[in-house]
């Protein structure tokens, strides 16, 4: 997954992320993670929010391999939404969709979160 990402991801007018490298793109592996990302990551904020409210539930278990990876690429994808947008209020909203997924990557790796929202 990091080879790909490190290659350079953007996203096409239709919100489907695309490999800038070409290459890698076109290989069995490349297409098949952009259909990972494409075809498992939520697309707006409020269902972003709502993933990051099931994943922080107060009965929460270790995520899954599968669900670490969609949270990884949820954030590839709202990094990219919060650096395309021209309107600030879009900016401000998509980066605190990242911050709430990066926060929930740190409580699963460390066990507690970076920010406490209480």
């Amino acid at each position: 997954m990091f080879e790909f990402l490190l290659g350079g991801v953007d996203i096409d007018e239709d919100k489907n992320i695309f490999l800038l490298d070409e290459e890698l793109a076109s290989m069995r592996s490349g297409r098949a993670f952009l259909s990972e990302i494409n075809d498992n990551i939520p697309r707006s904020r409020s269902s972003m929010v709502q993933m990051v409210t099931t994943l922080q539930g107060p009965k929460r278990r270790p995520m899954t391999q599968a669900q670490f990876n969609k949270l990884v690429l949820s954030m590839v994808y709202s990094a990219q939404q919060a650096w395309r947008p021209e309107r600030e209020e879009e900016k401000e909203a998509w980066g605190g969709v990242l911050l709430q997924l990066a926060n929930t990557t740190v409580r699963e790796l460390r066990g507690s979160y970076l920010f406490n929202y209480a």
